[in-house]
């Protein structure tokens, strides 16, 4: 088990995983179709978008958490 301090960022990693595999094959099979050596575009791509994913999430995270708390009634 990890300390709760951890959470946040476990958070935004595991986020970062699940939306990298979803964009990553949605994009391969718009651009590519969904055909012979699919998996090993997907792949590929993913590997790519993974890290890109998880810089836009730490990046993204303090400004979408300003906005929402302007947004959000306390």
């Amino acid at each position: 088990m990890i300390s709760k301090k951890y959470s946040q960022t476990l958070f935004m990693l595991i986020m970062a995983l699940g939306m990298s595999i979803i964009m990553s094959g949605v994009v391969t099979a718009v651009n590519t179709g969904i055909n012979d050596g699919f998996l090993e575009r997907h792949f590929n791509s993913f590997i790519f978008a993974f890290p890109v994913a998880i810089i836009a999430a730490f990046t993204m995270a303090p400004i979408a958490r300003v906005i929402v708390n302007k947004f959000a009634s306390k």
